[in-house]
């Protein structure tokens, strides 16, 4: 995808940094990718063991988010080409070998996504269809087939469309879940501040909830693309732009997440959000069982729709970029081909999970969890220390805070699998 630049930048180098319009797109677009479906089960599993770990989480939600997205947009902007994507940065730095792996890697971390995202919409479709609107259950082969065509067929209408969709989707949902927000703060119960978990159980559970908190405000998959549009809107100007939009994303997704997060983990006890776990269903769907309230009932397809459409769209930015990279690097074929190859890939791919509704996804989510978690934190903090082009990077204190989380990310998905 092509990014113009023909925006005008509103400021010079003695100016203080103001957010213009080419800005603010992108930071509705990086929010959309990062508040998928996973938002409506965040409150359930951060905040079921208590008030403190909540307050921790959420703590720690900003400087995590803030820090790994932007050594990754170091990472991109750390090439000698002002067009190189993730895949070429990987290449140019670690060798061809290395390079390809983890271009490779980086593509199956994604593409588990782009399948649950298809499953789930199709899902949430089907069921709004035969229990709200009391129709007949839809042939689901063509149900999913338009469905997954309608999405693709937007990403693939040109930079102005799809930065047009995030807006257009994104903002009803920022509405929606601070309404939702605002909705139940006469429900609130005050927590006891007095009962504090023990050493041991407080660790635990905070070791367990930081995947689930950096996943759910993710936007891994659209860093690439974000960031190569930077580097050709502001040319050598990018890095203080790009770490300039990252800072005002994060402070987006902090405030409306977590107040959507705190909201409801207020409305409900530990014992019944520990409930609303053991019947693996979203926090929406249990308020609604738990209050009767139709209100809360009615939103709960719209919102995990219009969740899964943003985060699909950010997902797919990434898919396509880093599967037509490897395609290109690896084959003779003309551009045109590789970009219709690799959209035939995909759309196919969706289609066919979407279709079969394979339990198998669940397996495969786990895989992307620490793929994601090693080249959001991990990639960047080892390409500072041994990539020449990274080295006034070195030396900061954030840079051991990240590998450190990062670490106990991976280290507490591979416990979940085991």
């Amino acid at each position: 995808m092509s990014f113009s630049n023909n925006v005008e930048v509103s400021y010079n180098t003695e100016q203080k940094l103001t957010l213009n319009k080419h800005d603010k797109t992108w930071i509705i677009s990086l929010f959309g990718t990062a508040v998928g479906a996973g938002i409506l089960f965040l409150p359930i599993n951060i905040g079921v063991n208590g008030f403190w770990p909540l307050i921790t989480i959420a703590l720690l939600a900003g400087p995590m988010t803030f820090l790994a997205h932007r050594g990754l947009a170091r990472f991109i902007l750390s090439s000698n080409s002002s067009k190189a994507e993730f895949t070429d940065v990987a290449e140019e730095h670690f060798g061809h070998r290395f390079g390809f792996l983890i271009s490779l890697l980086y593509f199956l971390s994604i593409f588990p996504i782009l399948m649950i995202y298809g499953v789930g919409l199709t899902n949430t479709v089907e069921s709004f269809m035969v229990n709200q609107m009391g129709m007949a259950t839809p042939p689901r082969v063509l149900l999913s087939g338009v469905l997954v065509a309608l999405l693709i067929g937007v990403m693939t209408a040109g930079e102005k469309t799809v930065l047009r969709a995030f807006e257009v989707i994104v903002y009803p949902l920022v509405f929606i879940l601070f309404g939702i927000s605002l909705y139940m703060i006469p429900n609130w119960q005050m927590p006891n501040f007095a009962e504090m978990p023990d050493a041991k159980t407080f660790t635990q559970t905070l070791w367990l909830a930081i995947p689930t908190t950096i996943f759910a405000f993710s936007h891994t998959a659209a860093i690439s693309s974000f960031s190569v549009a930077q580097k050709r809107h502001y040319g050598e100007l990018a890095g203080k732009r790009v770490d300039f939009i990252l800072k005002h994303t994060s402070m987006m997704l902090i405030t409306f997440v977590l107040f959507f997060v705190f909201s409801c983990a207020l409305s409900l006890t530990p014992a019944q959000l520990a409930e609303a776990k053991a019947q693996n269903i979203s926090i929406l769907s249990y308020l609604a069982n738990v209050t009767g309230s139709g209100l809360i009932a009615s939103f709960g397809p719209f919102i995990a729709c219009i969740a899964i459409v943003s985060s699909f769209f950010g997902h797919f930015l990434g898919g396509r970029e880093s599967l037509s990279g490897i395609i290109a690097k690896h084959t003779n074929l003309k551009p045109k081909v590789v970009n219709k190859l690799t959209i035939g890939i995909l759309f196919f791919s969706v289609w066919y999970a979407a279709v079969k509704n394979p339990s198998v996804l669940g397996i495969m989510e786990t895989f992307s969890g620490p793929v994601i978690a090693l080249i959001l934190f991990i990639l960047p903090m080892y390409a500072i220390r041994n990539v020449e082009s990274m080295k006034k990077y070195r030396g900061k204190i954030s840079n051991i805070f990240v590998t450190v989380i990062g670490l106990i990310a991976i280290s507490a998905i591979l416990y979940n699998i085991i």
